[in-house]
Order: structure tokens, then C-alpha cells, then sequence
């Protein structure tokens, strides 16, 4: 199992790059990034610092979304950095959450994603694509490589990373909602012709090892809010019984609203309907032994690497132990 960092650029830009560094030297092999560009810096060109400061590290957004960049200007970023630092970049994609909602927009819809994710390959790649009802191709790329991971909860949005995508990224760590969307991913794969065990599988959630269970659940609590905004919509187009698992759904009942001003920090007050259930299924809590437990247990239904979200009191403390006993053990 690789392992990956996700992290929020929050200024200084400086402080993310020597903790991405940080990460590689503890055994991390991916750095990614929020992209929401209101709420937090740009990523590409901090992405540029990282790949400069670290020798192997894979850098790339979790997630970009294909509405507020040009797809010619998101392919030709990451073309940019792969002929500078050797095809060291991977695009996680969504529908987009944030950065679509602070101004003022829907997420987009999948076929728009769909679409997006081959020109944004395609071209990233070297290929010509139609763009905008023209032939483009961008010529000066040279053995361009852009593997594209969606992120997906629904059953037509799991259908489509089976059918189309590089990688699955699934941001929460319950093995439960793991095993149902792993299986949805590989059996559309498997339907298209395509090689489910080629897919590659991501889970992301919140890890922070300690002892203070009851101060861990309050810190990453907002990332029950963060996959509430995901669950809501999902509600919204499917119904309660439309094909979800409820271990999915059902928390979200008390959720009244969201503020994207406190987007995924600790204390974000629009998550007090998230349980400690599912903090504790969601995320990654405890000592290093229970980090080691639920990491083999994901492993062992089909995960290819875990992405932690370090968004919390205690950052340094986690990174270290992550490095020096969890992924030795796992």
C-alpha cells in the first residue's frame, strides 16, 4: 500500500512545501492539495515548490474540478510540471464541492466531468482532442503521462470511474462504504472491458494518533460535514432507498446547513449533527496500533494507498508517527 498527504494551501506557501518535503523523507510517496482557490492559495504554483524541494513525491489536487480552470489550462499545468520535474503529477477530479459553491455555482454535471477528464488526459498526454468545436493539441509536450483519479460516492458517478477512470479516490475510511464502492467501480470496469484490478484505489480520510479519543472526534469532526455536503446531493437525486448505502446517508438527517468559511477545519461549527460513530468510521483515530488495524483492513478489500488529510491540532505528531511505525507496519 503507497501512502499520500492532503493538506490545505493555507499561507505561507513555504510552510507547505517543508511539510510535503517531510512527508517523503517519512515514506510518503503522493502529496496532494485542496483546490479551492477562494478559500486557499493556488495549488499549481505551489505544486511547482514541492516538486523542486522533494525527489520522487507524485503531486496533484484532491480534488480539481472541471469548471473553473479551462481544461487546456488545467492539461497544460500539469504537462508544464511533468516536463520540468518528470511526470511526477496526478489529477484527482470531481464534480467540484467548494470551489464551485463560494462563487456562487453549481458542482458540474458528470458528463461535463466525463468529457473533461478525456480532453484534460488527452491533451496533458500529447493527443488532440476537439476542444471547444476546434481540433487543439499542445505541441511541445514530450512523453506526457496524466493518469486522472475521480473522486465518486453515487452509483452512476462509481459507474463512471469504472468505465473511464485511472483511479477511484473514495474520501472516507469506513470499510463498510469501501467494500460497496470498490465493488461498484470494479464491476462497471469489469462490464466496459476494461481490467478492474487496473483501477487503482485510493481511500483519503483524516488520520490522528494519540491517546485523547474524545479531543481526536471533536478535531475531525469536520470531515463528517465535508462528505455531508456530498451525501446531501446524493439524497437529493437518488432518495433515502435510491441505492446508497445508509451507512452513508442516514447521519446526515440532522444537518441543517453548511459555511464554506469554515471548510474543512478542526471546529467547523456546521458539523455538530456528524456523530462520534462517525468520526470514528469515517477517519483514522487512536494509537498507531488502530491506525495499523484498519489500514490492513482496507488493504485487504482492494486499497492501493491511503491519503491522509492533516488538517488538525497535532500535524507534526502524526506525520512522524505515520513514518516511523504505521507504514513500516503496513
Amino acid at each position: 500500500m503507497d501512502f499520500g498527504v492532503v493538506l490545505q494551501t493555507d499561507p505561507p506557501a513555504r510552510a507547505v512545501v517543508e511539510m510535503m518535503k517531510a512527508a517523503e523523507d517519512g515514506g510518503f510517496r503522493y502529496g496532494w492539495t485542496f483546490d479551492s482557490v477562494v478559500l486557499w492559495q493556488e495549488p499549481f504554483v505551489i505544486y511547482s515548490q514541492i516538486l523542486a524541494a522533494t525527489s520522487a513525491l507524485v503531486v496533484g489536487p484532491m480534488v480539481t474540478n472541471p469548471s473553473t480552470r479551462d481544461w487546456s489550462v488545467t492539461a497544460s499545468l500539469f504537462a508544464t510540471l511533468n516536463d520540468m520535474f518528470g511526470n511526477r503529477t496526478v489529477c484527482g477530479i470531481g464534480r467540484g464541492d467548494s470551489a464551485r459553491r463560494v462563487i456562487g455555482q453549481k458542482p458540474a454535471s458528470l458528463a461535463t466531468l466525463s468529457e473533461a477528464m478525456h480532453v484534460i488526459k488527452d491533451l496533458a498526454e500529447g493527443r488532440e482532442v476537439q476542444h471547444h468545436g476546434v481540433p487543439v493539441r499542445i505541441p511541445w509536450v514530450r512523453d506526457g503521462k496524466l493518469e486522472m483519479w475521480m473522486a465518486a460516492y453515487g452509483p452512476r458517478a462509481l459507474k463512471m470511474v469504472g468505465e473511464q477512470a485511472d483511479g477511484f479516490i473514495l474520501q472516507t475510511a469506513d470499510p463498510d462504504i469501501a467494500r460497496w464502492t470498490i465493488g461498484s467501480v470494479r464491476e462497471a470496469a469489469s462490464a466496459a472491458g476494461r481490467d478492474p484490478a487496473a483501477v487503482k484505489i485510493c481511500v483519503a480520510a483524516p488520520a490522528y494518533v494519540g491517546s485523547d479519543l474524545a479531543h481526536q472526534r471533536d478535531q475531525l469532526r469536520w470531515f463528517g460535514g465535508m462528505v455531508g455536503n456530498h451525501v446531501a446531493d446524493l439524497v437529493a437525486r437518488y432518495g433515502e432507498g435510491g441505492g446508497v448505502p445508509k451507512a452513508l446517508t442516514d447521519y446526515i438527517k440532522g444537518r441543517e446547513g453548511y459555511d464554506y468559511a469554515h471548510h474543512g477545519k478542526a471546529g467547523n461549527p456546521s458539523t455538530d449533527f456528524v456523530p462520534d460513530s462517525i468520526v470514528d468510521r469515517f477517519c483514522l483515530v487512536g494509537p498507531e496500533s488502530a491506525h495499523v488495524e484498519r489500514l490492513q483492513e482496507l488493504k485487504s478489500l482492494g486499497v492501493d494507498q491511503f491519503s491522509l488529510y492533516l488538517m488538525h491540532d497535532d500535524r507534526d505528531k502524526t506525520l512522524a508517527a505515520y513514518g516511523s511505525s504505521v507504514i513500516p507496519a503496513v
